[in-house]
C-alpha cells in the first residue's frame, strides 16, 4: 500500500490534499459532546466531570442518550470524512489524510481553543473508515479489554495500540503508520488515565 504514495503526483496533489485536511478538520471539530449535552439539559460538558467533550463524560451528567448520541455522532462524523475522501479521490493518501485531519479536529477544535475530546470514538469512525473488517476488529478487541477489566480507558489504549498491527498484518501498511500516530495521540490525550492506571485509582465501567 505504500507504493501507492508513488501515484500520487505531489506537484499537483498538494491543494487537493491540504483542502482535504482541512475540510476534515473542520468537521471532525464540530463538538457533538458539547451540542447533545446541551440538548438534553445537562449544561456545559466542560464543567462536569473531567471537563471532556466525549461521550465518557457527558455518560457522567446521568444523559444516556446525549452520551450514546456523541459517541455516535463523534465516530460518524470520522467515518464520514474518510469516506467522502475515498469517494472523491481513490487513492489512499487521501483518506488518510482526511481521517487524520478529523481526528486532529476532534482533539484540538478551533471552536473550544483548541480543547476537545480523547478521539477514541472519531479513531473507530475513521478505522471503519479505511477498512471496516479492521474496525470491526478493533472495536471487539475494546469489548474484549472492557468486558475483562471494567476499565475503559485501558479498553481505548489496547485497541488503540493493536489497530496498527490489524493494518500491519494485512498489508495495509500506509494505514498501519497512520494508526501509530493515532495511537500515540490518543495515548497523550490518556495521560492522565495513564497515571491513574498504574496508581490502581482508575475507576471501572458501571461504578462512579
Amino acid at each position: 500500500m505504500l507504493e501507492s504514495l508513488a501515484l500520487v503526483h505531489w506537484d499537483t496533489a498538494w491543494p487537493y490534499l491540504l483542502a482535504t485536511f482541512i475540510v476534515s478538520y473542520l468537521l471532525g471539530s464540530i463538538p457533538f459532546g458539547l451540542i447533545f449535552a446541551w440538548l438534553s439539559g445537562a449544561g456545559d460538558i466542560r464543567k462536569i466531570g473531567s471537563g471532556n467533550i466525549g461521550a465518557t463524560n457527558v455518560l457522567r451528567s446521568g444523559k444516556r442518550w446525549a452520551a450514546a448520541a456523541t459517541l455516535l455522532f463523534d465516530a460518524g462524523k470520522a467515518l464520514l470524512a474518510v469516506t467522502l475522501a475515498e469517494l472523491w479521490f481513490g487513492l489512499d493518501v487521501f483518506p488518510a489524510i482526511a481521517g487524520f485531519g478529523a481526528f486532529i479536529g476532534h482533539l484540538y477544535p478551533v471552536w473550544l481553543n483548541f480543547k476537545g475530546g480523547k478521539g477514541v470514538a472519531s479513531f473507530i469512525g475513521i478505522t471503519i473508515g479505511l477498512n471496516w473488517v479492521i474496525g470491526f476488529v478493533t472495536c471487539l478487541t475494546w469489548l474484549g479489554v472492557a468486558w475483562s477489566f471494567r476499565i475503559s480507558s485501558l479498553a481505548a489504549l489496547v485497541a488503540a495500540a493493536m489497530t496498527p498491527v490489524y493494518f500491519a498484518l494485512i498489508g495495509e501498511y500506509l494505514f498501519a503508520v497512520l494508526g501509530v500516530v493515532l495511537a500515540v495521540l490518543i495515548f497523550y490525550s490518556h495521560r492522565a488515565n495513564l497515571q491513574r492506571l498504574r496508581r490502581g485509582e482508575e475507576p471501572k465501567i458501571g461504578k462512579k
